[in-house]
C-alpha cells in the first residue's frame, strides 16, 4: 500500500495542479467531487464519484490502495482544490487536482463517459441568485418595501462568496434531490 496518510507535520501542504494529458490513468485514483447529477452527465471513465459534501478521508484511503495518487475532479478545479485541503487536513497525502476539471479534459479532446443532461452546480446558483434578486425588488416595489431586503441579502451573499470562494447557495443546492439522485 503506499503512503497515502503523511505525519501530522506535513499533512497541511496543498496538493500541486496535473494537467489532463499527464493524467497517470492506471496508476492513479480518480475521484470526481461534483454532485451526482453533474457526475451522470459526463464524467472520466474509471473515475469514483464521491461529492464533496460527503467526503470522507478514511474511505479514500481504502479506494486508493495500490495508487500513486489521487487525482481530484470538479467542473473547473474550486471544489477539488477545496477537497484536496479538507483531505490534507485529515493527514491525506497524495493528492493532485485536474488542472480546468472536466471542462479542461474535454477541451484537450480526451473522453467522457455521457450519461443525461443536468445543469450544473454553477448555473443553478446564478439562475437561483437572480430569481430572488428579482422576486425581492418586485415584491419591494408591488407590495411593501421591507421586500427589498431579499436582493440586498443576495447580493452580499455573492460578495461573501467571491471573497471567501465558499458558496452557501451553492453548498445548499448540492444537497438538493435533483443532484443526488
Amino acid at each position: 500500500m503506499k503512503a497515502f496518510f503523511a505525519n501530522s507535520a506535513s499533512s497541511a501542504s496543498g496538493s500541486r495542479a496535473v494537467a489532463p494529458n499527464d493524467v497517470q490513468l492506471t496508476t492513479s485514483l480518480l475521484l470526481d467531487v461534483r454532485t451526482p447529477a453533474e457526475f451522470d452527465q459526463a464524467h472520466i471513465e474509471g473515475s469514483i464519484l464521491s461529492p464533496l459534501s460527503s467526503l470522507d478521508a478514511e474511505i479514500i484511503a481504502r479506494l486508493a490502495e495500490g495508487k500513486d495518487t489521487c487525482v481530484l475532479i470538479c467542473r473547473s478545479g474550486g471544489r477539488a482544490r477545496k477537497a484536496a485541503e479538507k483531505l490534507a487536513a485529515n493527514g491525506f497525502a497524495a493528492t493532485c487536482v485536474l488542472d480546468g476539471g472536466v471542462a479542461a479534459w474535454e477541451s484537450a479532446g480526451l473522453p467522457l463517459v455521457r450519461g443525461r443532461k443536468a445543469i450544473s452546480l454553477e448555473r443553478q446558483v446564478r439562475i437561483a441568485a437572480g430569481a430572488l434578486v428579482f422576486i425581492g425588488a418586485a415584491l419591494g416595489y408591488f407590495v411593501h418595501p421591507a421586500w427589498i431586503a431579499l436582493p440586498v441579502f443576495v447580493g452580499a451573499g455573492l460578495i461573501f462568496a467571491g471573497i471567501t470562494d465558499t458558496c452557501g447557495m451553492g453548498i445548499l443546492l448540492a444537497r438538493m434531490p435533483w443532484n443526488n439522485r
